[in-house]
């Protein structure tokens, strides 16, 4: 073990806790009680190191390596495509870093546009990731495709306005859970509020597609841990303000 501690950097409590939770278990354990890895092994630390530089959990990493039809040459080719995506972005945060010094100086004048691009296309990558397949198959490859084309437009101003409404949101959520009741006045403002946020994204508006968000946000473990975060059960509570407020429930 203390070879495979020295030759990854990984601390050797590190690899035994990895033993224990059964993430990357040793070849075999000597007659001292000494854990002995082998090619294998050594192979599976650098796979999870690959993992955990994506920002993935070890709970995450074991759901992955541990099932049945799991492909080592897939995980890394999967590794690589994230890992230049991931490049990519910090090459743009780059570009927009070195850009905004060039114009503090009295160079180019930077625009509104270009100061938030980068951040805006993390967002929708990173909701592509997450959401990407179910939204398409329910609104559509161009209703997509034109949402983001929106986001990607936004100036500077609606932009910082959007993640203020995001955040009021929640604060709303937290407030409006406490009457337990999804059509009070607090609970109807923040359906309201989620309408608002919607559209710096959204090219139109229907009462039907808003309430079929909600019901997604049910369906989806992915969309509810992202409300429940703030309120545990808020999601659905979120869900019945927003049936109400437009309509398809009384």
């Amino acid at each position: 073990m203390n070879k495979l501690a020295h030759m990854s950097g990984v601390s050797g409590r590190t690899l035994r806790y990895y033993d224990e939770i059964g993430l990357l278990k040793p070849a075999r354990i000597n007659s001292s009680g000494y854990r002995i890895y082998g090619q294998k092994e050594v192979d599976r630390l650098q796979l999870i190191l690959f993992y955990r530089e994506l920002e993935l959990s070890l709970e995450e990493i074991a759901d992955i390596i541990h099932q049945p039809n799991f492909n080592e040459i897939e995980a890394l080719e999967n590794h690589y495509a994230e890992l230049m995506k991931k490049r990519a972005h910090l090459d743009k945060i780059i570009a927009t870093v070195k850009m905004t010094i060039i114009s503090k100086k009295g160079g180019r004048i930077m625009g509104d546009k270009d100061k938030f691009a980068a951040f805006k296309e993390k967002m929708i990558e990173e909701n592509e990731q997450k959401y990407g397949k179910e939204i398409r198959e329910k609104y559509g490859h161009e209703t997509v495709k034109t949402s983001n084309a929106k986001l990607m437009g936004m100036s500077q101003e609606d932009f910082e306005v959007m993640t203020k409404i995001g955040e009021e949101i929640f604060t709303l959520l937290e407030k409006a859970y406490t009457t337990g009741d999804p059509a009070s006045d607090v609970a109807q403002e923040l359906a309201a509020k989620h309408k608002e946020w919607l559209m710096y994204s959204w090219t139109k508006y229907s009462p039907e597609a808003h309430a079929g968000l909600a019901e997604m946000y049910i369906a989806d473990e992915r969309f509810t841990a992202y409300y429940d975060k703030a309120v545990k059960g808020g999601t659905g509570f979120l869900r019945d303000a927003i049936l109400i407020y437009t309509g398809q429930k009384r």
